[in-house]
């Protein structure tokens, strides 16, 4: 289950990995976060991202012109 849902829609990088950072910083291990990205290259950036910081890319969608990332806490 998500523990916190962050929207960062109509920003481009690096806002939303920024963001995304700071709140996961704020999760316990363990904890899911939900990453809301319009920014295309978000497809891109965000498993390059979890596999830098070590936390768990659990899954990635795209739908309607919106990328979907969730995240686990490492």
């Amino acid at each position: 289950s998500v523990t916190q849902v962050l929207d960062t829609s109509g920003e481009y990088c690096p806002m939303p990995v920024i963001k995304a950072k700071l709140a996961i910083d704020q999760l316990a291990a363990g904890d899911v976060l939900q990453v809301i990205a319009t920014d295309p290259g978000s497809w891109s950036d965000f498993p390059g991202w979890a596999n830098t910081t070590g936390n768990k890319l659990l899954e990635a969608i795209e739908e309607d012109g919106k990328y979907v990332f969730y995240f686990e806490k490492a």
